[in-house]
């Protein structure tokens, strides 16, 4: 992985997990637009990748929760755990990791992550839903023992007892 100057210069400061607020919405408007531009779009589209999106979600006050991996003021991963605003009792988890950072682990921490915060806020499983053809992301979610059973329409549905 080849990091520019300005990514090597951060490295020493620590990753963080924040929930987002307002304090990180320019940040999460360079990232969802990021995320539009390189195509990942085709595999994470809960909502619309924009600038309004973003200042919508930091001045969410529900309870679904959404929130940025942080690399100085830099958003390198987005997760949420939505459903709970429809008054379904099993969140649904997703997570987008920026291209430039994938294959470092960071997946993996962040769900781990957003599993904890599930279970901190009362629940005993969560969903996620995921195409076939993006294996990374299946391969990752098996490790982690998602069972996938149920599938809609191009997606595979799967679930994991917290």
């Amino acid at each position: 992985m080849d990091f520019s100057p300005q990514d090597k210069a951060r490295r020493h400061r620590s990753i963080e997990i924040r929930q987002i607020d307002q304090s990180v919405q320019p940040a999460l408007a360079q990232f969802f637009e990021m995320i539009a531009q390189t195509g990942l779009t085709t595999h994470f589209h809960p909502h619309a990748m924009s600038r309004e999106e973003a200042a919508q979600i930091a001045e969410y006050q529900g309870p679904d929760l959404y929130y940025a991996l942080l690399l100085a003021d830099e958003i390198l991963g987005y997760g949420m755990l939505r459903g709970w605003d429809e008054g379904y009792a099993i969140p649904s988890l997703g997570i987008v990791i920026a291209p430039k950072t994938q294959g470092l682990g960071l997946g993996r921490m962040f769900m781990h992550f957003l599993h904890a915060a599930a279970r901190q806020r009362g629940a005993t499983k969560v969903r996620l839903k995921v195409y076939a053809d993006n294996q990374p992301a299946l391969a990752l979610y098996r490790q982690l023992g998602y069972e996938f059973i149920d599938k809609e329409a191009e997606q595979w549905v799967g679930y994991l007892d917290l």
